[in-house]
């Protein structure tokens, strides 16, 4: 009896250095950086509020009339918002004064043109993490249909924090949406790939991504409503914009991350089912060599730090 904890422990031991080793997290940063993850990450929150933020707007002239809420009324009680943060996105969101608020043809192409532009950034994602080759317009309507997915998706959980959000911290909603967000995820890497990718290639970064989401969403209940405080007052209206760009890169940031760490998760359980895991000993050695190496640089830099301290000299005595 007494020896199943200690089991236990070296399980739990072994798949965290197993997971965590130095090879594995370099081949999941040289992935991030082989996509240019920063650059993906504001490409993708451009796009998505040049292409929502419209969506949003006319998907808030007809709510109302069927007893919903508005786009700007979502984002405040998701966020809690109040003061000059509620006043700047009411006004974001709301058209201007004086002017019609009718959809005519053009404005449904210029939207509809907005929209595929964020469903192919989000697809050339997909394609440079996985290594496709690139479909550009020619998949078009998958788009339309994730985009639709995406609308879905969002009123989903929209509905989930408005029904299960009991604390500012919003942990229950977000523990909810967690399978939600892991089978979006998949199935969007699905979709935007038009089922090139496999269900089993993608489940690995549905799950991380809906894990690292959850994270984010628990620490931007806190963060978000001052941060949109803070540019309203400095900014006005557009501090409102400012805003949402920041909070999409941020999710963004997320999403290429976990492509990043998904697609390395996904070969290493195939390389796993063809039996090539690495045996403890070699984990251990790249460990060792890890720890060896952090504490030569220690060393040197102690080193230097003392050298210019002995250049310096002692402090004068004070008198």
């Amino acid at each position: 009896m007494t020896t199943i904890p200690h089991l236990d422990r070296v399980r739990i031991r072994r798949t965290l250095t197993f997971w965590l080793r130095p090879a594995f997290v370099l081949r999941v940063v040289g992935r991030f950086q082989r996509v240019a993850g920063f650059d993906r990450a504001v490409a993708l929150a451009s796009s998505a509020l040049t292409g929502l933020i419209p969506l949003a707007i006319i998907a808030g002239s007809v709510l109302p009339e069927i007893g919903g809420k508005d786009a700007a009324q979502r984002i405040i009680d998701r966020y809690d918002l109040t003061g000059g943060g509620a006043e700047a996105v009411t006004d974001a969101f709301s058209p201007a004064a004086g002017t019609e608020s009718d959809v005519t043809l053009m404005g449904v192409l210029l939207l509809l043109v907005a929209v595929l532009s964020f469903s192919r950034a989000a697809q050339r994602l997909f394609e440079q993490t996985w290594e496709l080759k690139p479909l550009s317009v020619r998949n078009s309507v998958n788009g339309l249909l994730w985009i639709a997915g995406l609308v879905a998706y969002t009123a989903l959980s929209g509905w989930i924090h408005g029904v299960l959000d009991l604390s500012r911290l919003q942990i229950g909603a977000t523990l909810a949406l967690l399978p939600v967000s892991a089978v979006f995820l998949a199935w969007s890497g699905r979709v935007l790939t038009a089922k090139r990718l496999t269900w089993r290639t993608l489940l690995p970064f549905g799950a991380v991504g809906a894990l690292l989401l959850a994270v984010y969403s628990t620490g931007a209940s806190v963060y978000v409503p001052h941060m949109f405080d803070t540019y309203a007052t400095r900014y006005g209206v557009i501090g409102a914009v400012f805003a949402m760009i920041s909070a999409l890169f941020c999710v963004m940031v997320v999403v290429v991350g976990a492509a990043a760490l998904g697609r390395e998760v996904s070969d290493e359980l195939a390389r796993i089912r063809n039996g090539e895991r690495p045996p403890d000993g070699e984990i251990r050695r790249e460990w060792d060599a890890l720890i060896g190496e952090s504490r030569s640089r220690w060393a040197v830099l102690r080193e230097q730090i003392d050298r210019r301290r002995g250049k310096a000299g002692p402090p004068p005595a004070s008198t």
